[in-house]
């Protein structure tokens, strides 16, 4: 396969911006409706899409979905189910800007499970990149400073589940083919969040009809974007452009929602998101392949 990382930057620009947008319409749908039904949608239009690209795939639909791993697909599921609802729930609480803040800490957390989980070998740089993250999020959080509410913890509750299905997908894809662990997650999600999800459906109005639909094809298009990313460049050279969806929503989050940008949060995303390249450069040093969740789901 031809790499060309110059296209694999922009790639990867695009997709973090439409992940703003996505979280942005998150934001908004969910502070006006249930979010397990907000969410519910999302997964409807997204299990459509992968149903579609399995249809087409040149081995059949069979052999591209066919896995000796479904249990562990079916906890990837569920993870992500649970990781999507709390982070929006997250949104409509403490806001895109702090939420996003924490969740910058998930690349580093994928680092240090992969030590246990994985076999890898942790080097003790990146054990302190690790600390120096969590550091990070102790400066946004602030707790005992009287400012720090629970919602708070959302966003980081989230960020450990993300990362435990980024490492459980990288186990599930050492001896099998990587669709089925694409084509999994969003199917079974779908189904679990219309069981959990339809009891709390909510009748929407006619302009909101439109906002979920817009909200579901991001969610699509977002996908497809990361997908074509990583076909046009390695992991490793378009990662450290991931951290852009920081800069994105919170552009969407001062413009459309009137958020605060506060100075603890500032310096605490950038000891974050510092940390995490940090990694990254140790990753590309040890000739290791790069611990990488991609932007948020």
């Amino acid at each position: 396969m031809n790499r060309n990382p110059k296209r694999g930057i922009w790639l990867m620009i695009a997709t973090v911006f439409v992940f703003a947008c996505q979280d942005g319409f998150s934001r908004l749908l969910a502070g006006n409706y249930n979010t397990l039904m907000v969410v519910m949608v999302r997964y409807w239009i997204f299990a459509a899409f992968v149903l579609v690209m399995a249809l087409q795939r040149p081995e059949g639909v069979r052999a591209a979905i066919r896995t000796k791993r479904l249990p562990a697909h079916v906890l990837r599921a569920v993870l992500l189910v649970v990781e999507i609802s709390i982070i929006v729930w997250g949104y409509t609480m403490i806001g895109l800007i702090a939420s996003h803040a924490v969740f910058a800490v998930c690349p580093l957390v994928v680092v240090a499970l992969s030590g246990p989980l994985l076999g890898e070998r942790i080097s003790w740089q990146r054990w302190g990149a690790v600390a120096v993250g969590c550091v990070g999020v102790l400066i946004i959080l602030r707790p005992g400073a009287g400012v720090f509410v629970w919602p708070a913890l959302l966003p980081l509750a989230s960020a450990f589940m993300f990362a435990l299905y980024v490492v459980l997908t990288r186990l599930t894809t050492r001896d099998e083919p990587g669709f089925a662990a694409f084509f999994w997650p969003p199917v079974i999600g779908a189904v679990l969040m219309t069981a959990i999800g339809l009891p709390h459906w909510q009748a929407v109005s006619g302009r909101d009809w439109v906002f979920l639909l817009i909200y579901g094809l991001l969610s699509v298009l977002s996908n497809w974007l990361m997908q074509k990313t990583y076909e046009a460049a390695e992991a490793s050279s378009v990662q450290p452009f991931a951290y852009l969806q920081i800069v994105f929503v919170t552009m969407i989050g001062l413009t459309f929602f009137h958020e605060q940008l506060a100075l603890q949060v500032v310096i605490g995303t950038a000891v974050v998101v510092v940390a995490g390249l940090y990694t990254l450069f140790l990753a590309r040093a040890e000739g290791k392949a790069v611990a990488d969740p991609g932007p948020l789901v």
